[in-house]
């Protein structure tokens, strides 16, 4: 942090230079996946752990809230099942659940190291905050279920057992009263075991998995108001910070002690005058630069005098000197005290007659306690001395920065919780993770369906399209025969006993169409695209097989159009119920791959062609929609092509084959495919560039830069590249 030097405290005094350090808090969550609805990011926590966190939670709230009794009860007329529900609140509840800590720590280490895997701090930022988040909304969620669960209790017990139900109704309705305070106290036995693991166990690995330079403000968390709602509690003000005002319209409020800091940094310091808020807030919020500028109040400290005095003027002129002192006395009043009365009634009382009045009414209304020890601490406060006044200046201004920046501090892990959108629905979470972007912070022992699957980081999707699947059901259908049943046993079933061979998965089928994706998971062996190719060589080959049969028994036979598209990510998802909807851009490719001009298909149908995909642009209208020819071929992408190169050893291969024009630039690569234990399977590649044609009469007027890629399904291209191999290998 920056140390920025103070040289004068005004016109005609000189003190020893102050440095004063600038201090901002920060939790960025950037290089983070927002989830499915765009703004958040998805947080699944462990099951195991919300379940047991929520009991230990309920656990606090019932000792702190002194209805354990009520918890235990057996009403005279309470159900089983309504005695079952209160049983697990029963063993022990004041003890503390051993199994808490170890738990809580084994979540934040599973954070660590799926940051430390993903090489990425922010993973574990999320986690932590995720955390909170929990626990904050679990306080009041437990709170609710504790109340309904007494009032259901009282129910069973009115017009059966009245003395008991009344001491029930009073003890309830004190619980009720008493929840701000019962929830301040759960959320700091909370803040504890964080703070317990965070020092004991998580800094230290943290440091031995990311270094010393995390650059990551873990201390955002280590934070005594982080389960309060918006930072404020009169009594953890007061035991831990210093106890100011709670309303805008009090004296010493938030918002008029740093308007007098602020005056007194711009006293001490001329660059002040030029700073803007943010800097001096910067200021504030570095408690170590209490002591640099007023020390400790001592009298020995002579380099502070000058500019203490001018704190504590500025103290007097509001009138908060004596608050300020009022502020330390009221914290051993509290066991004497409170809940009776609020820490702000007492401060008050010790400094305003008014107020003191009013407090010693409510004191001797009560009945049973003493007025003495109010009435010595008000005496303490009119009594203090100089020096004593100058060293509790001093504390208070180390105390007030000290608050400051625990507020800055909340404020700034609240804005990164309301980023987080922590799942539970069994469903959305499913969602999340079909989309890749959920954060599943899953214990290792639980061995959930997160765990257990493997993130998705590409795919491939396959369309084999039929060629005039239309003429092929009129033809049936004038026969008194099922289309249905036809698509179904020589094209649907076939391609299926093939799926689980090249783990391939359906995504939908079309009528006469039938697309296939192949995920490849993170460590899975990367051959996505090779495998497809093989796939759906051997699905042309099998309808080919199929079509012999059929042509004998006089039925028509199937052609076959695939198109293979191939994309470096994951596909998303959208549900439809329990059904997955993939959405890819892979999706539209693999289609336009597949596709065949009904023109071209004319065309081409009289030439004897030697391969089964061509394409031709329209030199005449450049830019327009190419015309495309696909009977039983396999088209891939560029894309493909290029991820195919980096999964097999594609092997140049010298072929020789019937050309269009003569001119066609054609490359061939050969390869064989690794498809199961010891198993291969070749394939060959023909690379083309596509021609620009005139087009009424398909004379070719120039080569262009772009590629089309087939797996062909020649023959005699299989024969050739065979024997060049084994040529190959006897030299």
């Amino acid at each position: 942090m920056p140390r920025i030097p103070i040289f004068k405290l005004g016109p005609q005094v000189e003190a020893p230079p102050a440095k004063l350090t600038s201090y901002s808090p920060a939790l960025s969550l950037d290089r983070l996946q927002l989830g499915i609805d765009n703004i958040r990011h998805d947080v699944w926590l462990s099951a195991t752990f919300c379940e047991k966190v929520g009991a230990h939670i309920a656990n606090l709230i019932a000792k702190f809230g002194n209805v354990e009794g009520v918890m235990a009860a057996e009403g005279g007329s309470a159900s089983a099942a309504s005695r079952a529900g209160f049983s697990k609140f029963l063993p022990a509840a004041s003890k503390k659940n051993p199994d808490f800590k170890p738990l809580l720590l084994e979540l934040h280490k599973t954070a660590l190291n799926r940051a430390k895997a993903q090489n990425n701090l922010a993973v574990d930022l999320l986690g932590r905050a995720a955390v909170i988040k929990f626990l904050r909304a679990e306080l009041n969620s437990q709170f609710s279920r504790i109340l309904e669960r007494c009032r259901t209790t009282l129910k069973s017990y009115e017009g059966v057992r009245q003395q008991k139900a009344l001491e029930y109704r009073e003890t309830v309705a004190g619980f009720q009263i008493a929840k701000k305070n019962i929830l301040r106290q759960a959320g700091e036995e909370l803040f504890r075991t964080l703070r317990e693991i965070e020092r004991e166990t998580l800094a230290s690995t943290r440091r031995s998995l990311f270094g010393e330079n995390q650059n990551a403000d873990y201390q955002v968390f280590v934070n005594q108001l982080i389960f309060l709602e918006e930072g404020r509690d009169s009594y953890l003000q007061a035991q831990h910070y210093v106890l100011i005002g709670g309303f805008d319209n009090d004296v010493d409020s938030i918002g008029n002690i740093r308007a007098l800091v602020y005056e007194f940094l711009r006293a001490v310091s001329p660059e002040a005058e030029s700073c803007g808020s943010r800097v001096i807030d910067d200021w504030l919020s570095a408690p170590e630069n209490a002591h640099e500028l007023v020390g400790t109040g001592e009298p020995s400290e002579r380099e502070y005098r000058t500019r203490l005095q001018v704190w504590i003027d500025l103290l007097e002129r509001e009138k908060l000197l004596d608050l300020a002192v009022a502020c330390y006395e009221v914290v051993p009043l509290f066991k004497e005290f409170t809940p009776l009365l609020d820490p702000q009634q007492l401060k008050y009382a010790l400094v305003f007659r008014k107020e003191r009045d009013r407090v010693e009414k409510l004191i001797e209304n009560h009945g049973k306690l003493s007025l003495n020890p109010l009435l010595s601490a008000t005496a303490r406060v009119d009594q203090a001395s100089s020096s004593q006044k100058a060293k509790v200046a001093a504390r208070f201004l180390r105390d007030f920065m000290l608050f400051y920046r625990d507020l800055r501090r909340v404020d700034v892990l609240n804005r990164a919780m309301e980023k987080i959108n922590l799942i539970s629905s069994p469903k959305l979470s499913e969602l999340s993770r079909l989309n890749g972007t959920l954060y599943d912070f899953s214990l290792p022992t639980e061995g959930s369906a997160q765990n257990r699957e493997k993130a998705v980081v590409r795919h491939v999707i396959l369309k084999a399209d039929v060629r005039d699947s239309s003429r092929v059901t009129r033809s049936l259908l004038e026969r008194d025969m099922n289309p249905a049943s036809y698509f179904s046993l020589n094209f649907y079933e076939p391609v299926n006993q093939l799926l689980v061979k090249y783990h391939a998965t359906k995504v939908f089928v079309e009528g006469d169409a039938i697309i296939l994706a192949i995920l490849e998971h993170e460590g899975d062996p990367a051959l996505s695209v090779s495998r497809a190719c093989v796939l759906a060589r051997e699905m042309t080959e099998l309808v080919g097989g199929y079509n012999h049969l059929l042509q004998r028994a006089g039925l028509p036979a199937l052609e076959l159009g695939i198109g293979i598209s191939y994309q470096n990510a994951p596909p998303t998802y959208l549900l439809d119920g329990d059904h997955r909807i993939m959405i890819s851009d892979a999706l539209n490719e693999s289609d336009r791959l597949s596709s065949c001009d009904k023109r071209m298909r004319k065309a081409m149908d009289g030439m004897l062609v030697p391969f089964n995909i061509y394409e031709f642009q329209n030199g005449e209208n450049i830019g327009t929609e190419p015309m495309r020819y696909n009977v039983s071929g396999i088209r891939i992408s560029p894309a493909a092509f290029a991820r195919l190169r980096e999964e097999v050893s594609l092997a140049d291969c010298q072929l020789e084959f019937p050309r269009l024009w003569g001119s066609e630039e054609t490359r061939f690569y050969s390869s064989l495919v690794p498809v199961g234990s010891d198993i291969f399977r070749r394939i060959v590649v023909r690379a083309s560039r596509i021609p620009l044609v005139e087009n009424a009469t398909f004379n070719l007027s120039q080569w262009t830069e772009q590629m089309l890629y087939e797996v062909c399904m020649n023959p005699a291209a299989y024969e050739a590249a065979e024997k060049k191999s084994v040529a190959g290998k006897a030299n």
